[in-house]
């Protein structure tokens, strides 16, 4: 029986991660993962591949559309075929990547399915059958999540499909359906669309990606409605027919009324993400989820001793760079460091054209807790960068309490936000204030001055016409 110090059950962001730390810190680590590479659902069906199908659909899309204002004159023609492949190929570099870490910092990989048979004990069921079972001083779950269902729509993967089939559609659909206006949804119907397909996004909710800033969605739906997506909110579907050609939906008013028929070749349901538990055994150490299906824990600690949490599969953020804070948080404290996540921190991006991005408290929570606050906005059509690139679509809005001044949230759409959101994480982290921002010097030109303005206009010094 192989013995380590801690054995991970899952090899996506969390658990490689997890493995990695381990090893740097000395101690004898195993992830073990049933998929044939590392990297879990982000890097092998979701982050990775859909980042590349976005990079790649965005730059057929300005050929099309921009190119020719910037004195550019090109006839694109779609290669739909290498267009996955060099999707694919990216995917294989980095999981290729993962393994040389592995290696790097000993830690051994173990295929297979994990499963939880007793204190300190971890069966291990390879592809071909062939059982392992492995002994751990600590145990860390890290197995993610998985697409939640929907009744009435059974994904098929042909013409049904979640998010793992949508980024590997045979062809441009006619018109492809969305069911679910969240983030997944919303990024691959615009893949599609840029590339040619009639989109029409589903929610049952009246207002798109709930959770973030009110203000950011309108405009965001704005935005994606110029692009021609279609959106059919307060409806919910109840059904779903699938033929070898095409999908027709059944869909009920929220607010009551009669069915409508929709029809269209392709069908995404993206209406959210679960944990993933099923067949890890949880019960053999007495572990309950709660209702939702999550693993409760006290700083990663189950209720199990010697069994710890991360991830997707308990409460927080289902995002990948959420559970790569937790997998380092998780091993640092097994090894008897301190460690700490503060999740008001963990930003959240939405990959599209423009770019959302945001970090910390909607002006709606703060409403709602009775916290005054200030508020400072800046435009990307009054940003220098972004007009002479011709994205001027979008703000940057800086919430600050009203007394202290201290910068509570920040919310973003424009041109790649996604990698600017990371300043504002570094100065909540040190609890600034908006004008420690303000009085930054920020380099000219750049979209990274619409930060400072921002910040400036929350006591109303904004360099603005």
């Amino acid at each position: 029986m192989a013995q380590y110090d801690v054995v991970i059950i899952g090899g996506g962001p969390g658990g490689y991660n997890a493995g990695i730390r381990a090893g740097q810190l000395g101690l004898k680590a195993a992830v073990v993962e049933k998929r044939g590479t590392l990297g879990g659902t982000c890097l092998n069906v979701g982050c990775m591949p859909s980042k590349a199908l976005l990079h790649a659909s965005e730059l057929y899309a300005q050929a099309n559309t921009e190119f020719a204002t910037l004195g550019i004159e090109v006839t694109p023609r779609l290669n739909l075929p290498q267009m996955m492949q060099q999707k694919t190929d990216s995917v294989t570099a980095l999981t290729k990547g993962i393994e040389l870490l592995f290696k790097k910092n000993k830690v051994d990989w173990i295929k297979g399915a994990g499963k939880i048979t007793g204190a300190g004990k971890v069966e291990v069921t390879a592809e071909d059958g062939a059982v392992t079972t492995l002994e751990a001083k600590n145990i860390v779950i890290a197995t993610g999540s998985e697409p939640a269902g929907l009744p009435g729509v059974t994904v098929d993967q042909e013409r049904i499909v979640d998010s793992t089939g949508a980024l590997s559609l045979p062809e441009v659909p006619k018109h492809l359906v969305v069911i679910g206006a969240g983030i997944i949804g919303l990024e691959l119907g615009s893949v599609w669309r840029r590339l040619g397909a009639k989109v029409t996004v589903v929610e049952f909710l009246d207002r798109i990606t709930p959770g973030m800033d009110a203000e950011t969605a309108k405009t965001f739906q704005r935005a994606l409605t110029k692009q021609g997506i279609e959106f059919r909110l307060g409806a919910k579907v109840t059904a779903a027919k699938a033929t070898k050609k095409n999908v027709t939906l059944t869909l009920e008013p929220v607010a009551g009324g009669e069915a409508q028929s929709l029809e269209a070749d392709y069908v995404l349901l993206a209406i959210g993400r679960r944990p993933f538990t099923d067949g890890l055994g949880l019960e053999s150490v007495g572990i309950e989820t709660d209702k939702r299906g999550f693993i409760p824990t006290d700083h990663f600690r189950t209720s199990a001793p010697g069994v710890w949490a991360t991830g997707d599969v308990i409460l927080g953020p289902m995002l990948a760079h959420k559970a790569e804070e937790d997998a380092v948080a998780c091993i640092e404290t097994i090894a008897g460091k301190y460690a700490h996540v503060d999740y008001n921190l963990v930003p959240s991006v939405v990959y599209t054209a423009p770019e959302v991005a945001w970090v910390g408290k909607t002006e709606e929570q703060l409403k709602a807790e009775g916290r005054a606050y200030k508020s400072g906005k800046f435009p990307f059509s009054a940003n220098s960068r972004a007009k002479i690139n011709h994205e001027t679509e979008g703000f940057v809005k800086v919430l600050a309490d009203a007394a202290t001044d201290e910068i509570l949230g920040v919310h973003m759409i424009g041109p790649q936000v996604g990698e600017l959101i990371g300043e504002y994480c570094v100065a909540m982290a040190f609890r600034a204030a908006s004008e420690d921002v303000a009085r930054t010097c920020h380099p000219h030109p750049t979209r990274s001055e619409a930060l400072r303005q921002a910040a400036m206009g929350v006591e109303g010094w904004t360099m603005q016409a």
